[in-house]
């Protein structure tokens, strides 16, 4: 059985019968999705979702794209709504110097605001990182300082060993999307095979970036299954075994999470 730690089901349902894609994603084994709120505006939606399905769970955060229009300045509101007992993580927060869709400063402040969360709830934190490593790291480093330790996971890693490194120091987790399977990630998997299995997750992304062989379509929680097969075979351990590495990471990252009794690992 496999987790979705990081997927995108409004989005998803724009352009797809939600019910057949989680059916889709049961028949695949996925036997949970962590479905990621980028806005506050669009918050009810991504919970109206999670309570509409077993084993789907939610975050609360705005995406650093969209800090300009809704960032935070202080952790506040996020707690308030991390009190819902749907909400298992707060973000996705981080840095995206790559779009620059919002001024670099308000996106560092937005992202200090969601760490500040995390460490007020105790919820782990969703680390979105493009272009930034530095300055990711720096911050990451200066809050866990300041405030205390908190949870977090990189998620759809793509960046480099440096960040990977830092993370990894803090006691946090990497997850890795389909990006890893593409043709020229070389880089990538290098760092992959070097991350902990107790610090490992897949993710899709959905509805971006399907993995091979489903590259250019959109992408699904089901599809989660080709990255777990891809990251196995690199790794050079079993399906079963990176399924049941991945599933116990994800419970141990987001512990407010808990799967139906018949679906339970």
């Amino acid at each position: 059985m496999l987790i979705d730690s990081h997927c995108h089901l409004d989005m998803v349902a724009e352009r797809e019968d939600l019910d057949e894609v989680i059916a889709r994603a049961r028949r695949a084994e996925v036997s949970g999705m962590l479905t990621i709120s980028t806005r506050l505006s669009t918050f009810p939606r991504v919970r109206e979702i999670a309570a509409l399905y077993e084993g789907v769970w939610c975050t609360v955060g705005i995406h650093p794209h969209q800090a300009g229009e809704e960032g935070q300045e202080s952790p506040e509101r996020l707690v308030e709504l991390a009190a819902d007992p749907l909400v298992v993580g707060i973000g996705e927060s981080g840095l995206d110097y790559f779009y620059d869709s919002s001024p670099r400063d308000v996106q560092a402040q937005s992202f200090r605001a969601h760490i500040r969360a995390a460490q007020k709830t105790g919820l782990s934190l969703v680390v979105h990182a493009r272009d930034a490593d530095e300055d990711v790291a720096a911050i990451l480093r200066e809050e866990y300082e300041a405030g205390g330790p908190y949870g977090c996971v990189m998620h759809c890693f793509s960046s480099g060993r440096g960040l990977a490194e830092a993370a990894l120091a803090l006691g946090f987790y990497i997850s890795f999307s389909g990006i890893v399977t593409f043709k020229n990630s070389h880089e990538l998997r290098a760092i992959a095979s070097d991350v902990p299995l107790e610090r490992l997750l897949i993710e899709t992304d959905a509805p971006y970036l399907a993995p091979v062989p489903k590259r250019g379509k959109p992408n699904e929680p089901s599809y989660v299954s080709y990255t777990a097969d891809f990251l196995a075979e690199h790794l050079g351990i079993s399906r079963a075994e990176l399924g049941r590495r991945t599933r116990e990471n994800f419970f141990r990252l987001f512990d407010r999470a808990q799967l139906p009794r018949q679906s339970a690992p």
